[in-house]
């Protein structure tokens, strides 16, 4: 049987629905005796240690159940996404607004490729970052850049404490 990380993401999606929780990503690394299946979850004020055990139980069942994972042997990962997470979809660009962000562009945008600042919006698959001014510094006049959802390599919340 082949592995499809996307069942895997389907199954960790219905179970984290029926417990008020968000799938934010799935990694599937390794091969052999070492392989890990990486689930990162979430909700509205963080998920707790119990949350991450309860939502690790009910994945694993229906994994090994369903005989998802081929060759039997895999860990299990569950973990919240962490004060730096990964902005991967458009509704994450949206739930963080006013938030900072560090992330690394696909193509220059006004010359660069790296940005960090707040970001200010998210419209129409467009995000605005009005930028700090120590990462502005020799780079280029302007405060704010807007940059295409498309050509966002890499993106991360920077935290704040």
């Amino acid at each position: 049987m082949a592995f499809g990380i996307d069942e895997v993401q389907g199954i960790a999606e219905r179970v984290a629905a029926s417990s008020g929780l968000e799938v934010v990503e799935v990694e599937y690394r390794g091969g052999g005796k070492s392989r890990l299946l990486r689930i990162f979850i979430d909700k509205p004020g963080g998920v707790t240690h119990e949350d991450c055990a309860n939502f690790s139980r009910e994945v694993s069942t229906i994994l090994d159940v369903e005989d998802i994972v081929p060759g039997g042997s895999y860990v299990l990962e569950v973990s919240s996404p962490g004060l730096d997470r990964k902005l991967l979809r458009a509704a994450d660009y949206e739930r963080f607004t006013g938030s900072k962000v560090k992330l690394m562009t696909r193509e220059p945008v006004n010359g660069n490729r790296h940005f960090e600042g707040r970001l200010t919006g998210f419209q129409q698959g467009r995000l605005f970052l009005e930028l700090d001014r120590e990462r502005k510094k020799n780079r280029t006049s302007e405060s704010k850049v807007e940059i295409e959802l498309a050509n966002v390599e890499k993106a991360n919340l920077v935290p704040e404490i």
